[in-house]
């Protein structure tokens, strides 16, 4: 099984490229956090990790218009590996998290309304935890369709 479940935020604004025929592809980078308490020294210890995740057609678009450097964002998805050649002619390989499904968490700044998202991106919406009401779980869409949002 390949699957991927991160909570983290933003560190860079979304990018979009678009294809012949009208898809797009979306890339952004998250960052998580681990913390925990070194037992011999008594200090408090923060390990970032950095993940590449990349969105397609309407997720992506709407990933671009949603979401800010620092947004807080859940993210389901699979790991895949690419590679190619570097300019000198080494192989460089990368791993990104291939989204499939994501979870607007939250913003830096608590008076940006963003509105109700459940329904868009093409997928199924699923219900949000009690806690955080508005929350919109979008499913990134398989097939491009004729659905106006």
């Amino acid at each position: 099984m390949n699957k991927v479940m991160l909570i983290g935020h933003l560190g860079d604004e979304v990018k979009l490229h678009y294809f012949d025929g009208g898809n797009c592809i979306g890339r952004f980078p998250i960052a998580t956090n681990e913390t925990y308490t070194n037992r011999q020294t008594g200090e408090k210890v923060t390990n970032t990790e950095w993940h590449n995740i990349v969105v397609r057609n309407k997720a992506a678009e709407i990933c671009e218009k949603y979401l800010n450097k620092g947004d807080l964002i859940y993210i389901e998805g699979r790991l895949k590996t690419r590679q190619w050649q570097g300019e000198d002619g080494a192989t460089r390989y990368t791993t990104e998290v291939h989204a499939t499904d994501f979870t607007f968490l939250g913003n830096k700044g608590a008076d940006d309304p963003r509105g109700d998202m459940a329904s868009q991106g093409g997928g199924a919406a699923a219900q949000a935890p009690q806690a955080r009401p508005q929350t919109p779980v979008v499913e990134a869409p398989e097939e491009e369709d004729d659905l106006p949002f």
